[in-house]
């Protein structure tokens, strides 16, 4: 069978074939690719099952730029093909894409077309110009137009209209970032609409895909990680002592602000805390500085400078697989405080790891884990008055019980390791993304 991916990036074995630079996003892509090419000809995979032998060939398409020659290749494991599309404006649906994707798939001519996202209208482009339902499958993994209504995150409402330089110039203060989420989420909402299958991982995903599409065919696809994460694990003895890993912190739903009033309170307590935060920084560095400074990124700082963490707070920047599975084993805590999450992957990493985990109960989190495999609580629910406090509250309680439980913690981390290597076991999610695909043909 021919099975052509719609993706949300260029995946790294497609990079590193054109010599360009490799993303660190969206990992599990290349673990679910690797499986999936991991026996057999480099091209294909023979899964044998109840009904015989079934041999697919992969295509990965994926956005280039606006303005550049519709791209198409070969790596000698994969086809790959890039159409055009300003994934800076995700909000915007351009006409053109349906143009681009009906010249991918009359060269590749697929007999499945597998879209992994929703966030982009890429997928709501190929899933019109493939126009088979039956042969469609859209992968779930964060939902735009329910993440709009999380998207401010109890931040006081006289900040959310708070307009930077920065902000100006792109048109893009938080709350024009909450309206682009909405139109994203329009987009998002025709293509599960338009497809006859999706892949999900969590009751939430489930819950919300149903409810737009009544008679869509909803499959269990858990996801497979980055190799690395399946190797190693967290030892309270090896660990730096009260400090704590974020794997991402530049936007609103991520909910660093949160973290930011927890860690001024758990600093009382325990004097050494240190904070470490993955991904972009949206401080203020280099000349240019207050020129490119968010509105969050100014409530950052304000946080900040108000409870004199600067000592105690280190950004990180981008990090690669490596680089984050040291700070995994490196921390004394992984904090989940998002907003809105389905099933992040960081989570999923820290718990392969045995990382202690502490998390806002939100989202599809609870699908992932449970009370007695890591520090969880009520997260974001979109009451107003006094919420921000009770989560921030919340949050240095589970951290500080964190640090003083070495017995406790072992044992929690323990079970939560056993539960994500059922869940992010690599054959078995091959083996349901295949039987998955078996089923559309």
């Amino acid at each position: 069978m021919r099975v052509l991916w719609v993706c949300n990036i260029m995946l790294p074995v497609i990079a590193r074939a054109l010599q360009r630079e490799c993303s660190n996003k969206e990992g599990w892509l290349t673990g679910l690719m690797d499986a999936l090419l991991a026996a057999g000809h480099p091209s294909a995979r023979v899964f044998k099952g109840s009904q015989g032998a079934a041999r697919v060939e992969l295509g990965v398409a994926f956005p280039i730029a606006p303005g550049e020659e519709l791209l198409k290749g070969d790596t000698g494991r994969v086809r790959f093909y890039g159409f055009r599309e300003n994934t800076e404006k995700p909000e915007v649906y351009d006409p053109g894409l349906e143009r681009d994707m009906k010249a991918i798939l009359l060269d590749f001519q697929p007999d499945i077309l597998h879209c992994f996202g929703t966030e982009y209208p890429h997928t709501l482009a190929a899933v019109r110009a493939y126009g088979k339902p039956g042969s469609s499958l859209v992968g779930i993994q964060g939902l735009c137009a329910v993440y709009a209504e999380a998207y401010m995150a109890n931040i006081p409402g006289k900040l959310r209209n708070r307009t930077t330089f920065r902000d100006w110039v792109k048109r893009d203060n938080m709350r024009r970032q909450q309206q682009k989420f909405r139109r994203r989420g329009k987009w998002e909402q025709e293509a599960v609409r338009l497809t006859g299958h999706v892949a999900g991982r969590t009751d939430w995903d489930r819950y919300w895909t149903v409810k737009w599409n009544p008679g869509v065919r909803y499959h269990l696809l858990q996801e497979t990680l980055r190799p690395c994460f399946y190797e190693g694990q967290w030892q309270y003895e090896n660990c730096c002592r009260h400090s704590i890993f974020m794997s991402q912190g530049d936007y609103p739903i991520k909910g660093l602000h949160y973290m930011l009033d927890a860690l001024a309170a758990i600093r009382s307590q325990y004097p050494d805390v240190h904070l470490y935060v993955a991904g972009n920084c949206l401080l203020r560095t280099g000349p240019l500085a207050p020129l490119k400074i968010s509105g969050y990124g100014r409530l950052l700082e304000a946080q900040i400078r108000e409870y004199e963490l600067e000592e105690y707070v280190t950004f990180l920047g981008s990090q690669d697989a490596d680089q984050m599975k040291e700070q995994y084993l490196y921390c004394n805590a992984y904090v989940c405080v998002s907003s809105i999450e389905n099933s992040p992957n960081s989570l999923g990493e820290a718990m392969l790891l045995g990382v202690p985990v502490v998390a806002a109960l939100v989202g599809g989190v609870g699908s992932m884990i449970s009370p007695e495999e890591g520090w969880l609580f009520p997260g974001f629910s979109g009451e107003e008055d006094g919420e921000m406090q009770r989560i921030s509250q919340e949050l240095q309680r589970q951290v500080t019980e964190v640090f003083s439980r070495q017995e406790q913690v072992t044992e929690r981390t323990r079970k939560a390791r056993e539960h994500a290597r059922q869940t992010h076991d690599a054959e078995k999610n091959l083996h349901q993304l295949l039987e998955i695909y078996r089923e559309l043909t």
